[in-house]
């Protein structure tokens, strides 16, 4: 097996954040509402009733931050931009502050020798949006593409990337079919057209985008899934399961058309939500780049409720991360490898937009983030070897940040974050990434 260094030319480094998890300064120069603001004040909805109004407060720290992606040594740098920043309604008139601020950051990160790679979405939708009935409204695919119009005119001239979205699929399920995340919507399956919808803003911001000779990414979380057993019952709710996290985002983009959902009770038209065109709209336009977010495969057992057409079961004899997720590191090249098998010559080059690992904050000195990052950068390197084309890895996280329903209590950070003092402190993790860049480097240059 090729060491960890082992990947190709002009491979980037870089880490990851987003901006709810880390920006703060929520009700601050015109910024709008976004549902996070409104979900996290809803009783019982976040751990300890934590909210990310201050977050890491990066809004106004970002000289900090930028110094500590310096130190770190890193080629790019993934951050969010927040929709209600540029337009607190999501719609109309521009705040002039947002932009200003991203402007700068953009700047700093340049004269720094770091390329921002910005993610036009990541979660946090404008209120006002949702109140019109969020991605369940067709409309908010519009609203979508001219927000990230704005973007494109104001940053494209030393932008050159950009990803759309970010894990339509967590949002999807988490936000709209289950209530565990924002917006906090209980629809079950009925919340597929907010999938589909997503993915219409998706190619309508492509198109956009490329219009001003920008390229494109869409960041999912993929997991490759696996049966239980050999049984027909449970190859057969892996292959349910695996058209619903995985095909239903993926198949539109690279193959012009929805997987087969009957299985999950669906119809073809999602609910009546895919329109004539459509599917031309979402994949037309191409990807320059496939955007993969890694943490762990999935494991999938026939159905006890009949109700759901899969069981979700643990995966045994592994480690797992503090968030209780499995840590396979194998994982990552097996889905690599699977995405090459299912597409073939329709597979763009993938990037590694997220992968890491939460650990507790007294875990010192932080051995099982080190051992997580260097096993699966060696599972990368494997694929890499096996011809899959792999441009850069992201890890998450730069610092420690505001981890959804669970606060501040998940710590992924390469950085810690004392988040009554706001003091940042490189973990040992950031020190071992920070040689890992530095001698990769080297090697190529020999």
């Amino acid at each position: 097996m090729p060491d960890r260094y082992d990947l190709p030319p002009g491979f980037r480094w870089g880490v990851a954040t987003a901006a709810y998890q880390i920006e703060g300064a929520v009700g601050e120069d015109g910024r709008g509402p976004s549902v996070w603001d409104t979900f996290t004040a809803r009783p019982g909805a976040i751990r300890d009733g934590h909210t990310g109004a201050v977050a890491c407060d990066h809004y106004h720290r970002w000289p900090e931050d930028i110094a500590l992606l310096q130190g770190l040594g890193v080629d790019g740098y993934r951050f969010s931009i927040a929709w209600p920043r540029i337009q607190p309604t999501g719609a109309g008139t521009v705040n002039p502050a947002g932009l200003a601020f991203y402007d700068r950051l953009v700047d700093a990160l340049l004269d720094a020798g770091i390329t921002p790679l910005p993610t036009l979405f990541h979660w946090d939708l404008p209120q006002a949006l949702e109140d019109n009935g969020g991605w369940l409204d067709r409309d908010t695919a519009h609203r979508f593409a001219d927000y990230a119009t704005v973007m494109a005119d104001r940053l494209g001239d030393r932008v050159p990337a950009w990803i759309t979205l970010n894990e339509p699929f967590v949002h999807t399920v988490f936000g709209y079919a289950l209530g565990i995340h924002a917006p906090g919507r209980t629809l079950m399956f009925d919340a597929l057209p907010a999938a589909h919808h997503q993915l219409l803003a998706h190619g309508l911001a492509a198109t956009a985008l490329h219009d001003r000779g920008l390229d494109v990414l869409i960041s999912n979380n993929l997991t490759p899934v696996g049966p239980a057993s050999p049984s027909p019952a449970d190859t057969a709710a892996a292959r349910a399961y695996d058209a619903l996290h995985n095909r239903l985002f993926t198949d539109p983009l690279l193959l012009g058309r929805y997987p087969d959902l009957t299985a999950l009770g669906v119809p073809d038209d999602i609910f009546g939500a895919v329109r004539p065109g459509d599917l031309d709209l979402i994949h037309t336009p191409g990807l320059d780049g496939l955007g993969v977010n890694y943490y762990n495969p999935t494991r999938v057992a026939a159905p006890t409720d009949p109700a759901l057409p899969f069981d979700l079961l643990d995966i045994p004899d592994v480690p797992h991360t503090a968030f209780g997720w499995p840590v396979v590191p194998e994982g990552l090249r097996q889905l690599l490898l699977d995405l090459r098998q299912s597409y073939g010559s329709s597979l763009p080059p993938i990037t590694i937009t997220e992968n890491g690992c939460s650990v507790t904050e007294e875990t010192a000195p932080d051995h099982p983030r080190i051992t997580f990052l260097a096993t699966h950068l060696d599972a990368l390197a494997q694929a890499a070897a096996e011809g899959i084309d792999i441009r850069g890895y992201y890890t998450w996280s730069l610092l420690d940040n505001f981890e959804w329903a669970e606060g501040y209590h998940q710590r992924f950070g390469l950085v810690h974050v004392d988040f009554t003092t706001q003091r940042r402190t490189p973990r040992a993790s950031y020190a071992w990434y920070r040689d890992l860049i530095v001698a990769h480097r080297a090697r190529r240059s020999m």
